[in-house]
């Protein structure tokens, strides 16, 4: 069965924000901006790693239906994380939404939750619930982080067998964090983004993997090809290469510099 919450990449250069004039940089570093946002207010709310990353993929679904220009990036990731609360079990009250967010964004950016932000936000639940068709449910890479990691020989000569596999686990999940700010949600699914982190952390930190369970020499290649058939590594770098962009977008603070002069 098609996901339909998977895009190809003429669909995402033809987004609603592409139509109303957004380039694609302009578009890729809102979406940045807003994940961050969702990011920094999950934490100061201590809502569950799961549930910011499920206002991250609700943040980017409806910016597939609907246009920046016509819903602000701010109230929209706001409500994205109020409403992932209830999806994962761990709801906040829509009053600590606004106040968090007031401490979190500049005035100029808190503007745009106009005159009633709680009422702001229970209007655009409404239609970010009818966006989203109630399809509430969203699976994550943390836990194929997990169980891939469990499953491969880790070894870099100054650390232990075991210090290797918990270091190669970190710097993935690190990464599977950032890759909330990124697009890469809409194009694959969690166990191909999973690889792809522990892919560029294995490359980053000059891990070697050279066993993994259920290894048979004649078909398996690569560790992942026990979990996925036919991904290429070139795929697995045109991952890493989108997730690598978002440490070179400029914050929110450089882009209304940029904007102001």
């Amino acid at each position: 069965m098609n996901n339909p919450w998977l895009f190809d990449a003429k669909a995402l250069k033809s987004t609603p924000s592409a139509r109303d004039g957004y380039s694609r940089i302009e578009e890729r570093n809102v979406r940045i901006d807003g994940a961050k946002f969702i990011k920094l207010l999950g934490t100061e709310l201590g809502l569950h790693y799961c549930t910011v990353a499920t206002g991250c993929v609700f943040f980017h679904r409806f910016y597939m239906r609907y246009s920046m220009k016509q819903f602000p990036v701010y109230p929209t990731a706001a409500t994205c994380l109020f409403l992932a609360g209830k999806a994962e079990e761990t709801p906040k009250k829509s009053n600590d939404i606004v106040k968090f967010a007031k401490l979190i964004l500049k005035e100029p950016q808190f503007a745009q939750f106009g005159t009633d932000p709680k009422e702001e936000i229970l209007t655009l639940e409404r239609i970010l619930l009818q966006t989203l068709r109630f399809d509430l449910e969203v699976e994550h890479s943390y836990d194929y982080l997990i169980k891939y990691v469990k499953n491969l020989k880790v070894h870099r000569a100054d650390l232990s067998e075991d210090e290797a596999h918990k270091c190669l686990l970190q710097s993935a999940w690190t990464f599977a964090n950032d890759s909330c700010c990124t697009t890469l949600c809409l194009q694959y699914e969690p166990e191909i983004v999973a690889i792809a982190m522990l892919f560029l952390a294995r490359k980053t930190g000059h891990f070697e993997i050279n066993d993994w369970e259920n290894k048979k020499p004649s078909i398996h290649k690569d560790w992942w090809d026990v979990y996925v058939d036919d991904l290429a590594e070139t795929t697995l770098e045109n991952i890493c290469i989108e997730l690598l962009d978002v440490y070179e977008a400029p914050t929110s603070s450089q882009q209304s510099t940029q904007q102001s002069s």
